[in-house]
């Protein structure tokens, strides 16, 4: 019961990670495609008079001290700005008048961009463009023209944008930042990416995903399980949102119980602790380093399932202590039934039932453990992706059963063909990848040969009469 009480609450846990996970996902996502879409606008610029236009208006315009450009609001976004001066007050800002033009034309089709994706049903976000030439693009409109450089400047020393210099993010990757503040409603996570072309810093693109937009999602989930409190938290263990007020939230750990939390998490992504008379199930988020939590409390857990289910067996002990020798032998059958279901469960997340080879999810983490190894030994690592070729002739030919015979006949071939300490995996509908550990691309070149060689040798007998030879590249 402990054992399924713990699984239970991971799984609870892990519904609703995987829904604000998914949610996140489509803003990073679209964070990326924004910046995409602006580099490639800066390699090749649109030659519309519209937009040739705009560098006409802010040579006019470059001066005053806080400015807009707007060609049609209803379905391009305008673009704030300040002036010349302004911009020579801060050693992060730089107006470089070659690279200006290609830049403001650009940050008008991205103001398309932002139009278009601001109606997106999923998780409310907030994107912008910050630019080191002293102009900056946001999906949020700047009510007041004065209210421009107040906003500009809290732009300027948000984290998100300092932490982009090249020293700073030399990957040039996508960074999350955490802003609290008080109230709860204020505060927000921020993915930030940087704008770079041809070796130059242009600016940076925010997403950031509001606490009391991410709260909603929470209870939602929170509201198809039986109990427990969701609490998210950023990387430095700071409580970001709580399905309960935060006045009322279980956020009370001592610093004994946060100790043992943080070096629970530094050892694994997921886990649980028994703190008291709450046991705590976390699960570190894919994206922005933050971990969700679910605080299950003791009285939670005697009016749930199985709290009943526990007071029930303590009356059964009771009643018929008599029993005990036959309670036992059933006990015993049914944790062993408990540990097959196990590990049915376990053999089925990681490997593909069809071929019987790693699937593509336990493949790559195999893939990311044994070149880690490799690197750290300074071993030889090499990798061999196998395709088979024509497969769809054959399903459609001879029907997918036919298929499903193809499959598993070349994934038996290929595990009998490997060594031992060599890993293979099913990646995709009839691609297979092979791991070869202190493997030379030498020495994989003649297993990948022998492998193929093999496959191309056997027939498949895939009816009563009918045999089938195939090939892989």
């Amino acid at each position: 019961l402990q054992g399924a009480y713990v699984a239970s609450q991971r799984s609870a846990l892990e519904n609703v990670s995987n829904a604000l996970d998914m949610q996140i996902q489509v803003g990073v996502d679209r964070l990326l495609f924004f910046r995409n879409g602006m580099q490639a606008a800066l390699q090749k610029p649109l030659g519309f008079e519209a937009l040739n236009s705009v560098q006409g208006e802010f040579d006019r315009k470059r001066t005053l001290p806080y400015w807009q450009i707007g060609l049609d609001n209803s379905r391009t976004l305008p673009i704030y700005g300040v002036s010349d001066s302004l911009v020579e007050q801060s050693g992060l800002l730089r107006r470089d008048e070659e690279r200006l033009h290609n830049e403001l034309t650009a940050a008008m089709e991205l103001g398309y961009l932002f139009r278009l994706s601001y109606e997106a049903s999923m998780l409310p976000r907030q994107a912008y463009y910050f630019s080191r030439a002293g102009f900056f693009l946001s999906t949020r409109a700047v009510e007041r023209e004065q209210d421009i450089i107040s906003t500009y400047y809290r732009l300027l020393t948000r984290p998100w944008f300092s932490g982009q210099q090249q020293q700073e993010n030399r990957a040039r990757g996508v960074r999350w930042f955490t802003l609290l503040t008080n109230p709860e409603t204020n505060s927000f996570v921020a993915a930030s990416v940087p704008l770079d072309y041809e070796h130059y810093w242009y600016g940076v693109l925010v997403m950031s995903f509001p606490v009391s937009a991410i709260k909603p999602l929470l209870v939602g989930e929170q509201l198809q399980q039986d109990g427990g409190e969701y609490q998210l938290y950023d990387n430095h263990f700071r409580l970001l949102t709580s399905t309960q007020p935060l006045q009322n939230a279980s956020v009370e750990f001592n610093q004994d119980e946060v100790a043992k939390l943080q070096a629970d998490m530094a050892r694994d992504t997921v886990g649980g602790l028994h703190l008291g008379t709450r046991y705590v199930s976390w699960q570190k988020l894919k994206h922005f380093g933050g971990a969700l939590l679910r605080v299950h409390s003791l009285r939670e857990g005697l009016s749930g399932d199985f709290g009943r289910i526990s007071i029930a067996l303590s009356l059964l002990w009771v009643l018929f202590t008599g029993m005990l020798l036959f309670s036992w032998v059933v006990i015993r059958r049914m944790v062993n039934n408990l540990y097959s279901m196990q590990h049915t469960l376990q053999w089925q997340a990681w490997f593909d039932p069809l071929t019987r080879l790693y699937n593509r999810g336990s493949f790559f983490e195999q893939a990311k453990l044994l070149s880690e190894q490799a690197r750290v030994k300074q071993r030889p690592f090499s990798i061999i992706q196998l395709d088979i070729d024509h497969f769809k002739g054959v399903n459609d030919q001879f029907g997918h059963q036919a298929g499903d015979l193809v499959l598993s006949h070349a994934a038996g071939l290929i595990s009998s063909t490997i060594r031992e300490q060599d890993v293979a995996g099913r990646v995709g509908g009839e691609e297979f990848c092979i791991l070869l550990p202190d493997s030379t691309l030498e020495q994989a070149a003649q297993v990948a040969e022998h492998v193929r060689s093999r496959i191309e040798s056997k027939e498949i007998l895939i009816h009563k009469r009918t045999t089938l030879r195939i090939t892989v590249s």
